[in-house]
Order: structure tokens, then C-alpha cells, then sequence
């Protein structure tokens, strides 16, 4: 392959990406716009036709946040590569530090991720303080914005900058094979972040306390030892204190596992959808989601790793991206914005494997508890989170991990009778 060749692919492959997703986007946006005025046949005993109308007048600024964000990407993308912005940072890098160096590769890949923040900051401000707080769900303050974000940039350099020497200097002393070793500390990395992420990382960011003895730990405790799980902690986060948007989850894994609920859905949720909402995520866990999702993700990332190996002996890779240099660093920098251009026909494959895998999870969690208390919970969520009753179904099919409201919660309904 020449290099023009590759960048005609690129862009074709770029062009045709930001078309369809924009495409869908405005499908998204019109459907959810023309059903505001009613409310779901299946839905209105529970919620109000103004919940339901603030749901779609908070799904369409998103959409349209969205749309921007796209095009915001792809012209920072362009610039990047065709602009030549690329082989200016680094050219500049290499007169801060000594020249092809491991010290010139990471302050190289420094730079890209320094401007690509840089440029994404304006609109996660917006997203915080302008769309988030117009509807009622930013509690974010302008001090604590800025103490995360120090702290992110902090945290960032501390793990990232060690990470990323490690993998240059994999790739430029282990031979023709790097890509393997690479890979094989990727994953290590990936499960170590998963062990270590409760404990260490999370708690820099929030507060976590135990679940208060009472009814609620009492059914959680029942429910742990009907299902046979073990873990090491219940705990509450001080979710509130950023958003008004309740959720909970599990994390870690082994002995390190956990269950965390964020305040807020403690407080919009009684101990028995709680249970049940729980009992859903026990189901993740039963049918081993986590470890078959890490399988198909460690085996799709050693084909692009070997991939990314046989790249980065390519001349024409580099300067169809616009860069004379090559090198461990360009090779990495170039491949991670280019591998999602061409990895975005795997969006609705990956969607639908997640959603059936909550399909399964909801089975489990009717099995453990009553569907209606899962009913009664989602419905809440829905509400009080302003999740659109409504998306248009392609676009639900291309992108929603989970499946539609009206869906999940006839086969939730059918699990009952």
C-alpha cells in the first residue's frame, strides 16, 4: 500500500463514520422529539407527561452536545494528522529533550494528550455547568471541578508517564515479537487497575463509608447468601456531592470485590428495589460477564496489537497520517486515533452482546427477587435519571448497551405472570 492510498482510506473510512453517526444521531433526535407529548402507553400510571417531556428535552441537548463533540473530534483528528500537528509536537519535544530517546517518546505522547485535553476542556465545562445543571443534575462547584481535575492531571501523570515508558521501551528491546510483551503487560496493567482501583484510586475522588447497619444491609446480607456470593464491603458514595444522577455498581474482583451505591439512589429507592436492583447485578456476575467481556477484549486487542507490530514498519502508515517520522512513539500515537475510525462497524456488535448479557442479568434478578421490585426501581431511574422512554430503535440498536425501557420492562412483566 502507498501512503496516498491509505490516507484516501482513512479519509473515506473517517468521512463515512462521521456521516453515520451524525445520521443517526439526528434520527435519534427527531424520534425522541416528535414522541414528547405522550407518554408510552406502558409507562403512563407511573410516570408524568412532564417527567417524560424533561427525559426528551434532556436526551435532544445531549444528542446535540453530541453532535458537536463529533465534530469537534474529527477536526482535531484532522488537524492532527493532515494539519501536521503531529510531526510539530513532536519536533518540538525533541528540542526539549534529547532526539529519538525514551524521554523524547513520552513527552511526545505528553504533548498529543495535553492538546487533545485542551481542546475537549471547553466542552466538559459545558456539559457540567451548562447542560447538567439546566436540567438540574450538576452539584458539581467550580472549586470541585477544578480539585478533580488537578488531581486527574496528577493522577494521569504519576500512572500514565511510568505506563507509557514501560511500553516504549518494550517495543524497542524485545524484538520483532514486541507487540506480544506489550500486550501481555497491557492486560497485566488492565487486571492490576481492577485489583487496585477500589481501594487506592477511588477513594482520591470520593468519600466511601459502610452501608449502615438497618433493613436495607439485612436484605442485601440475605440476598449475598441466597446467591452464594462473597465480597469484601457494602459501601455508600458521596455521589451527590458531583451529580443528582443515582446509580450503583460493583468493582474489583477476587477478595477485593465490592458493591458501592451512590447516595442519591439510596434516597430514591426503597430496600426492596434496592435488593432487586442488586440482584441484577448479581446476575452479571453469575453468568460471568465481566470475565467473558475481558476474554473477547484481550483477544481482539492481541489481533491489534499484532496488527500495530506489523504497522509500524510501514512506511506508508506514517505519511499517510502525515508524519516523516516513525519511530515506537509515532507508531502509537498514530494508531490509537486511527484504530477507531475503523473499528466503529463493531459498535452495534458489541451493543448487542451487552444487552443480551442484561437480558440475562434481569432473568437472574427475577429469580432472586421480585420482578417488580426491579420494575419499580428501573421505573424510578428512568424518571429521576431523565432516560428517554423513547429512542429511535436503530439508533438504540447501534449504541445502547442496555436494552430500550419499553422492552426491558415487558420481559420483566412477562417473568411475573
Amino acid at each position: 500500500m502507498t501512503s496516498s492510498s491509505f490516507s484516501a482510506l482513512f479519509l473515506i473510512a473517517l468521512c463515512a463514520g462521521l456521516l453515520t453517526r451524525l445520521w443517526l444521531a439526528n434520527r435519534h433526535r427527531r424520534h425522541v422529539a416528535a414522541h414528547r407529548d405522550a407518554v408510552p402507553a406502558a409507562f403512563t400510571g407511573s410516570i408524568s407527561l412532564e417527567s417524560h417531556q424533561k427525559a426528551a428535552d434532556y436526551t435532544v441537548a445531549r444528542v446535540r452536545t453530541g453532535m458537536l463533540d463529533m465534530l469537534i473530534s474529527v477536526a482535531l483528528l484532522l488537524a492532527l494528522t493532515f494539519g501536521g500537528v503531529l510531526q510539530q509536537l513532536y519536533e518540538l519535544s525533541a528540542r526539549l529533550v534529547e532526539p529519538g530517546s525514551l524521554l523524547h517518546g513520552v513527552a511526545f505522547i505528553a504533548a498529543v494528550a495535553s492538546v487533545s485535553w485542551i481542546v475537549d476542556l471547553p466542552l466538559t465545562i459545558y456539559r457540567s455547568f451548562g447542560l447538567e445543571a439546566r436540567f438540574g443534575f450538576n452539584r458539581l462547584t467550580p472549586r470541585l471541578f477544578i480539585t478533580d481535575t488537578l488531581k486527574g492531571i496528577l493522577l494521569a501523570a504519576a500512572i500514565g508517564l511510568p505506563l507509557i515508558a514501560c511500553v516504549l521501551w518494550l517495543m524497542g528491546a524485545m524484538g520483532d515479537l514486541w507487540w506480544l510483551y506489550v500486550w501481555g503487560f497491557w492486560l497485566g496493567f488492565n487486571l492490576l487497575v481492577l485489583l487496585v482501583y477500589p481501594t487506592f484510586i477511588a477513594p482520591l475522588f470520593n468519600k466511601f463509608k459502610p452501608l449502615e447497619d438497618g433493613p436495607l444491609k439485612n436484605r442485601i446480607e440475605g440476598l449475598m447468601t441466597r446467591c452464594g456470593f462473597r465480597l469484601s464491603g457494602l459501601f455508600v458514595m458521596d455521589g451527590s456531592k458531583r451529580s443528582a444522577h443515582g446509580n450503583a455498581y460493583f468493582t474489583g474482583f477476587g477478595a477485593a470485590k465490592r458493591i458501592v451505591f451512590f447516595d442519591t439512589l439510596l434516597d430514591k429507592l426503597e430496600p426492596a428495589e434496592v435488593e432487586a436492583v442488586l440482584a441484577h447485578e448479581l446476575g452479571h456476575y453469575h453468568h460471568h460477564h465481566l470475565w467473558k467481556r475481558l476474554a473477547v477484549i484481550s483477544a481482539g486487542s492481541l489481533l491489534f496489537f499484532a496488527l500495530l507490530g506489523h504497522l509500524a514498519g510501514q512506511d506508508w502508515f506514517f505519511k499517510g497520517l502525515g508524519m516523516s517520522a516513525s519511530g515506537t512513539a509515532p507508531t502509537l500515537v498514530l494508531f490509537a486515533l486511527a484504530l477507531p475510525i475503523f473499528t466503529f462497524p463493531l459498535t452495534p456488535l458489541m451493543s448487542m452482546w451487552s444487552r443480551q448479557h442484561e437480558f440475562q442479568a434481569d432473568a437472574y434478578a427475577a429469580r432472586q427477587a421480585p420482578a417488580s421490585e426491579l420494575v419499580s426501581a428501573l421505573v424510578k431511574l428512568y424518571r429521576d435519571n431523565a432516560s428517554t422512554l423513547t429512542p429511535d430503535p436503530l439508533y438504540s440498536r447501534v449504541y445502547d448497551s442496555h436494552p430500550p425501557a419499553a422492552i426491558r420492562i415487558a420481559h420483566l412483566q412477562a417473568a411475573t405472570r
